[in-house]
């Protein structure tokens, strides 16, 4: 039997996408969902605030629609390099290493590669944010100590939505939550996220353990 804090490929993949998001807010959706000036200015400073984090790590916990919570360890390197580190026994590790996004499970005994370009891990990741690639912001709402950014996909072609919190004084991204097409949820709560400097390559190298013959995944 699986343990019940194991979490499914499906909601670590939702979990995973919801963050690059946050960098990739469209200027030109500002009109077409309605939000004011103030709005935008917070989405703008959001933004700015990605823009600037370079190298960062942090603690996180991930709780899926079920209630069911694992932590980790994550690391930034922009341009291109993410790690999200699961906790034993999860057996879960997710590695961006600037082309392609690896996701081993060491319990399940599978590796998946996903090219970076195909997720919105790669607008989070790239050198320079951009503001202007198709997302659309639905709703900023203010909190007693930051706010939340909700966005979705400008073009429509996936469902779902994204809501990522920022706390302001200092300014710091704390989470995000992934509501997909059937409603259901999968919130990331980052702990104590602080910038970095020199992370090793290492962290962002994952090379698939399987012998040669194995069936690979996709690429």
């Amino acid at each position: 039997m699986r343990n019940p804090m194991t979490l499914t490929r499906r909601s670590l993949a939702l979990a995973l996408a919801a963050a690059p998001l946050a960098g990739s807010v469209a200027a030109p959706a500002f009109a077409q969902a309605g939000l004011s000036a103030q709005d935008r200015a917070l989405v703008e400073r959001a933004a700015a605030y990605l823009e600037s984090l370079k190298e960062a790590k942090a603690r996180f916990v991930q709780t899926d629609s079920r209630g069911r919570s694992i932590g980790g360890d994550v690391f930034l390197k922009r341009p291109g390099k993410a790690r999200f580190d699961y906790d034993p026994p999860s057996g879960l590790l997710v590695v961006s290493d600037g082309g392609v996004v690896s996701v081993q499970d060491t319990r399940l005994k599978t590796f998946d590669r996903y090219p970076l370009s195909a997720t919105p891990l790669s607008v989070f990741l790239a050198k320079n944010i951009r503001l202007d690639k198709g997302v659309t912001v639905t709703r900023v709402s203010r909190m007693a100590d930051g706010f939340s950014i909700t966005a979705r996909d400008g073009n429509k072609r996936t469902a779902g939505q994204i809501m990522l919190t920022f706390r302001d004084e200092p300014m710091t991204l704390t989470g995000w939550t992934i509501t997909d097409a059937q409603g259901r949820q999968t919130r990331v709560q980052l702990q104590g996220l602080q910038r970095a400097s020199g992370l090793a390559g290492s962290l962002f190298v994952l090379k698939d353990p399987r012998p040669k013959n194995v069936g690979r995944g996709k690429v």
